[in-house]
């Protein structure tokens, strides 16, 4: 049986770095602005309220889960978030989405010409 990944898609920008942040291991929220913060190269920061509003309806739509994660010098108060399966699934299918368009975007700009100046 496959889902309709449609109503999930396209994600937000935000979504998607949280997801990207998210990818390869369980983060504290401070510790996902940072990694949103360094993979875009600092060209995008996250506040606070961007990411908790992200995250929770993120964790609502069952991409996201608060993970039993914690560390022995972390702050007990601190919560963990991990990327589920059906996130997984969901991001791949997105960043299947962001190549199509990048391809559709390449195969146009090739066939452009450059517009007269009248």
């Amino acid at each position: 049986m496959s889902i309709d990944l449609k109503p999930f898609l396209p994600l937000s920008v935000a979504a998607q770095h949280i997801l990207l942040a998210l990818s390869d291991e369980d983060r504290h929220g401070y510790g996902i602005m940072q990694e949103v913060a360094s993979q875009s190269g600092g060209k995008y920061k996250m506040g606070s309220g961007t990411l908790y509003d992200n995250l929770e309806k993120l964790i609502d739509q069952g991409l996201v889960a608060e993970s039993l994660r914690r560390s022995t010098k972390d702050d007990p108060r601190r919560r963990y978030y991990r990327l589920t399966a059906f996130g997984r699934h969901v991001f791949s299918a997105e960043i299947a989405r962001l190549e199509g368009v990048v391809r559709e975007a390449k195969l146009r700009l090739r066939g452009a010409r450059p517009k007269e100046v009248l």
